[in-house]
């Protein structure tokens, strides 16, 4: 075990890219974008050198205490069945946690629900797992729909899609809708159109300068999508093609024009992409849990299901306690926090 340094950086990034359980939130790019972070990685190697595990680490200050949270989104990138070599990247981790005085270290690795010998090795390496709620509780999406385009043709592919799917492609083209590669410039006319979309469904979005780093850090691995009608910008959208996989991170579609169908034809788009470049899985990222019609989010999923990708449910977070004093008062200070917000919102006539 080692930490990673700057003359393994290519072999890191091929290791990566390679693995089947390789993400690109796992990628030193990432580390570019989440520039509020610190970022370190530690490395696994064989007799000859080669790396056989990795796990990359995003390292930040709690507000106050002179302690850190290091967390590793969607990492160890190994062999979750192979305990010897989970057990040295841990280990990695936990002189990277004495050098940076952290409290706790977090991940949500690529482990489906379903897989419960990854679960019993994280759990024999003293971590908890905190599955969560059926909505978007933790950092990352607990419930996801994943695209298998191996070795498909596009038209299998789009065969596949369920009829109301296809039909809305093609309700956007025969309304004239044009989708276009863009360079970041295009940011200009992304973010408003996230803004609203934010607006209009409830969640808080991000700054243009965040999208600029994205497709800066990642160049030919992300692309911005733009949909126009008639010249002007209806919808968009951001993938990353990192490896074996393509994600969909970011969509927005303006309040008019939404009966074009954009979204749909933006999708098509991605997965083309995808398939293009030899990907394995296209993923369409984060869906509820909750699958009854009346929730909220139940619209999300149907559009996402439409595409004719599995469903996939991982087993959420898994916490590994580094300083439980530290830990303690960290865990009281956001439930007081918590219990503040609420009276607030109660005072004021708001849910909390």
């Amino acid at each position: 075990m080692e930490i990673l340094q700057q003359k393994d950086m290519d072999a890191y990034r091929a290791f990566v890219q390679a693995h089947p359980k390789g993400h690109f939130m796992q990628s030193p790019e990432w580390g570019q974008v989440k520039n509020d972070w610190k970022w370190e990685a530690v490395v696994e190697k064989n007799a000859e050198g080669a790396i056989i595990g990795s796990v990359a680490v995003l390292i930040r200050r709690v507000p106050v205490l002179p302690v850190k949270l290091m967390y590793a989104p969607r990492g160890p990138v190994c062999d979750l069945h192979d305990r010897d070599t989970l057990a040295k990247l841990i280990g990695g981790v936990r002189a990277l946690a004495v050098k940076h005085h952290a409290y706790l270290f977090k991940i949500d690795p690529d482990i489906p629900s379903s897989d419960t010998a990854s679960i019993e090795n994280m759990k024999r390496l003293s971590f908890t797992l905190h599955d969560g709620g059926k909505n978007f509780d933790g950092i990352q999406p607990r419930f996801v729909f994943r695209l298998n385009i191996e070795g498909k043709t596009e038209d299998e592919i789009f065969a596949g899609f369920s009829s109301k799917t296809r039909y809305n492609v093609r309700v956007a083209r025969k309304h004239g809708v044009e989708v276009k590669v863009c360079d970041k410039q295009a940011l200009s006319e992304f973010v408003p159109i996230m803004r609203t979309t934010g607006q209009r469904d409830g969640f808080a979005t991000r700054p243009q300068s965040y999208f600029e780093r994205m497709l800066d850090a990642f160049g030919e691995h992300a692309r911005l999508y733009m949909a126009y009608h008639e010249g002007k910008a209806i919808a968009g959208t951001i993938a990353i093609r990192y490896g074996d996989k393509t994600w969909y991170l970011y969509g927005a579609s303006a309040n008019e024009y939404r009966n074009f169908m954009p979204n749909y034809l933006l999708q098509w788009e991605m997965i083309r992409w995808a398939q293009q470049t030899g990907c394995r899985i296209y993923d369409f990222r984060g869906v509820s849990g909750d699958l009854s019609p009346d929730n909220p989010l139940y619209g999300l999923y149907r559009f996402k299901k439409g595409f004719n990708g599995d469903f996939t449910e991982f087993a959420g977070e898994f916490n590994l306690v580094l300083n439980a004093p530290a830990a303690l008062v960290v865990d009281n200070g956001i439930r007081l926090t918590k219990t503040l917000r609420h009276l607030k919102n109660r005072r004021h006539g708001r849910k909390s």
